[in-house]
């Protein structure tokens, strides 16, 4: 990893599917912490008039597409859900772009230091751009109590959620930083407070 001492020092904060990482970015931001979220980042790659949907509609037709032109986020998650292969077609569109965009907003957003919320930091490239990960962890059957209340319609459905992505044990295998996400929400701001104040002496410490 490169020095920090001309940029900021930046965090790549990650976690599974519901254990709360949004949650956890909006408490930093709170704090006053530069917040990058490629979630965000996504949706403006594929937003209208963009490229990638040119590139989503050439390989995958108009049926991943609603009916005022934008992308049909459910027909598309459905898609790449049920085919490993379309899901490496729409990385190949998505993912270069994503991490461009990710290393321009960084390299003008300032700050004390950066978090970068990516989901799949695992498996990212952008694993190699950051100085730390912090990892938002939680035991599974807490994500899948909160996939059934948002996003899935069975236990089945979000246990397979879960399971497509990267393991909680892979997750903690690439952790400097650990925040625990499946108690009280005080109990996650405290943990969230005393790494900002670690990350600022870091920062700090880093540009000396």
């Amino acid at each position: 990893m490169s020095s920090t001492t001309d940029r900021p020092l930046r965090i790549g904060l990650t976690g599974g599917i519901a254990s709360g990482k949004s949650t956890v970015a909006d408490m930093f931001a709170e704090l006053g912490a530069t917040v990058i979220d490629t979630d965000v980042i996504a949706r403006e790659v594929v937003s209208p008039g963009q490229p990638a949907l040119d590139e989503i509609r050439e390989i995958f037709g108009p049926q991943v597409f609603a009916p005022d032109g934008g992308l049909d986020r459910a027909a598309m998650r459905a898609v790449v859900f049920a085919d490993e292969a379309a899901r490496h077609k729409l990385e190949a569109i998505l993912h270069p772009r994503i991490r461009l965009a990710t290393m321009e907003q960084a390299a003008g957003a300032g700050g004390a230091y950066q978090l970068i919320v990516v989901p799949l930091l695992v498996e990212s490239p952008l694993r190699s751009f950051v100085d730390r990960v912090l990892v938002v962890d939680c035991d599974t059957e807490a994500q899948i109590g909160r996939l059934l209340a948002r996003d899935a319609e069975t236990e089945e459905q979000a246990r397979r959620l879960i399971a497509a992505q990267a393991s909680r044990e892979d997750r903690l295998a690439i952790a400097d930083d650990i925040i625990r996400n499946d108690g009280e929400l005080q109990a996650t701001r405290d943990q969230v407070l005393a790494l900002h104040h670690s990350y600022l002496q870091r920062a700090s410490h880093d540009s000396r």
